[in-house]
């Protein structure tokens, strides 16, 4: 289970970040091969992601697709819920064979624990009023390396591994997906952004400040040493800049240690950076952190080492952004392996016979 939390934590850095002025809509899907009997972790996840926040999620034990946001729950119709659950049912079964067949291809066994994803979804820039497509992308995933990809210029598959070329032939046969893959990520896509940003347009328009934490605690690899550690978190959207500084000069990041921008359980991220120092080091250090949500940016400069205790309780309370993490595996997984979303998963022989989106079942 080590390597797939690995695959969660590597992967989840690889979902681009969104700006103030652009908007994006994902769907995460992710299979694994077998049960790990794991609280939160499912053999099959799937994850509906705006802006980086949750709206829908189903996994295999519920098996049924639920709101996230409470303006989804208003504003989606009963139907759109029992379409989009029989949608992902089928999805379930359809990552399930194809988990079975690149195993197969790979020689793999299921003696280890092997994952299958997939994100698709579309980003736009608004101005003005106006909406600009900006790019969609298909991507599948295995065992966290990328396998295909949809290019949307050329419509057509790319192989980034020999495994690959097999699907990327076959799918390139079949025109009319290739139409319709575009067709979704340009269009069908974008009109669901737009409507979906309209229904929660006061939930996700609103920005939370960071709370910014500077603490300092002994090495544990060297006792000469200390840690300091800069904490932002509770922030939305996700964009931060986080510095640790030396007399008032950022320390260059290959210097530092980053946790990476994680999730909170409330829909907020968090942000976490250390540097070792020498424990008689007197230069004067400090944390800058500048944010959207902020009308200057925050600097907490380091004090002499005393109620390590009652800080720790905030770094520990920050670790359990990671845990919010596993637990968003459950949708996480689907976060984790890579990026995939609404489509079928082309990491496999088999054609789809059908592709299913937010508004029902399209035939490929």
């Amino acid at each position: 289970m080590d390597s797939a939390v690995r695959l969660v934590l590597v992967l989840v850095a690889m979902v681009a970040p969104v700006f103030s002025d652009q908007h994006s809509l994902y769907y995460i899907y992710s299979a694994l091969n077998k049960d790990v009997s794991l609280p939160g972790i499912y053999e099959f996840t799937a994850l509906g992601l705006l802006d980086d926040r949750e709206i829908d999620y189903y996994n295999s034990k519920e098996q049924k697709k639920i709101p996230k946001q409470s303006w989804m729950m208003e504003k989606m119709q009963e139907d759109y819920w029992d379409k989009g659950t029989l949608s992902r049912k089928s999805k379930e079964q359809w990552f399930k064979v194809n988990v079975d067949i690149l195993m197969k291809r790979m020689n793999h066994n299921n003696t280890d624990l092997h994952v299958l994803q997939w994100r698709h979804g579309c980003e736009i820039e608004e101005s003005n009023g106006q909406v600009t497509f900006l790019r969609g992308i298909d991507e599948y995933s295995y065992d966290g390396s990328e396998f295909l990809s949809f290019d949307d210029e050329n419509m057509s598959w790319v192989a980034p591994v020999q495994a690959a070329e097999i699907t990327k032939r076959k799918w390139d046969g079949v025109a009319i997906l290739n139409q319709y893959t575009k067709g979704y990520l340009e269009k069908e896509c974008v009109d669901w952004l737009t409507k979906f940003m309209e229904y929660g347009k006061e939930s996700l328009r609103k920005h939370s400040a960071p709370e910014v934490y500077a603490f300092e605690k002994k090495s544990v690899t060297d006792p000469r040493k200390l840690t300091l550690t800069c904490l932002a978190t509770g922030f939305y959207p996700k964009d931060v800049k986080l510095c640790l500084r030396k007399f008032g000069t950022s320390i260059p990041e290959h210097l530092l240690t980053s946790s990476g921008i994680r999730p909170n359980d409330d829909g907020t991220y968090q942000l976490r950076k250390s540097v070792e120092i020498h424990e008689d080091d007197k230069a004067k250090y400090d944390c800058y952190v500048s944010h959207s949500s902020l009308p200057e940016p925050v600097i907490k400069p380091w004090v002499p080492r005393k109620s390590v205790s009652a800080e720790m309780g905030i770094y520990i309370g920050g670790g359990i952004g990671a845990l919010v993490l596993l637990g968003l595996i459950a949708g996480v997984v689907v976060f984790v392996v890579k990026k995939k979303d609404d489509k079928p998963p082309q990491g496999s022989d088999s054609t789809p016979s059908s592709v299913s989106t937010e508004s029902g079942n399209v035939s490929a």
